[in-house]
């Protein structure tokens, strides 16, 4: 069994690990993904991805229906690869890693994805439209890139005061020891990147 899995907010370090492929699938990660989706349907998400509960392997859930009962349209998604960006597109998103904030995001309107499902599966597909856009929203999250780097200057100035305040919240929490120092987090991934990785 997993430890008990939180979703982490930013500036947590975890955010920028470059996650590692998985090569094991075991009884561990399985319920490690379903306790990622009842996260993610506790805080009304479409998506999330395994830095966002602070793990450090390249696999992220969906469901674009953001309904817990909807279980024929959950997907996980592990080591994707994404290719052949078409188009432009943009459209507000958000991002569970920082509740409250939402901003315009511009991105490739049409993709390729190559990634395998849980069972071993191969997922080989063109995506477009809001599937195309949480892919790339979460695949960011797994080579450690957020939302709001793909933002610009005027946007994120109207962002500084949230962002500040995820700031002061993150260092309380790391001065009252709530979170582990960034040595400890560190260590923590490495392991866990040995077991799976």
């Amino acid at each position: 069994m997993a430890d008990k899995l939180t979703i982490i907010k930013y500036p947590h370090p975890t955010l920028r690990h470059s996650s590692k492929p998985v090569k094991k699938v075991d009884a561990w990660l399985k319920d490690a993904v379903a306790q990622m989706f009842e996260l993610m349907y506790e805080a009304n998400g479409i998506g999330l991805a395994a830095n966002q509960v602070d793990l450090p392997y390249r696999l992220f859930v969906l469901n674009l229906s953001g309904d817990p009962e909807n279980k024929e349209a959950e997907q996980v998604i592990i080591n994707p690869v994404l290719s052949r960006p078409k188009g432009n597109a943009t459209a507000e998103e958000g991002c569970l890693s920082f509740p409250g904030v939402y901003a315009d995001v511009r991105r490739p309107e049409t993709i390729h994805l190559k990634a395998f499902d849980l069972s071993g599966k191969m997922i080989d597909e063109d995506l477009d439209g809001l599937y195309s856009r949480a892919v790339q929203h979460e695949t960011d999250h797994l080579d450690g890139k957020l939302f709001i780097d793909r933002l610009g200057e005027t946007q994120l100035l109207e962002l500084k005061d949230q962002l500040e305040e995820f700031n002061i919240e993150f260092k309380h929490n790391q001065e009252s020891e709530a979170i582990p120092s960034p040595e400890e987090i560190e260590a923590r991934l490495r392991e866990l990147e040995a077991a799976r990785t």
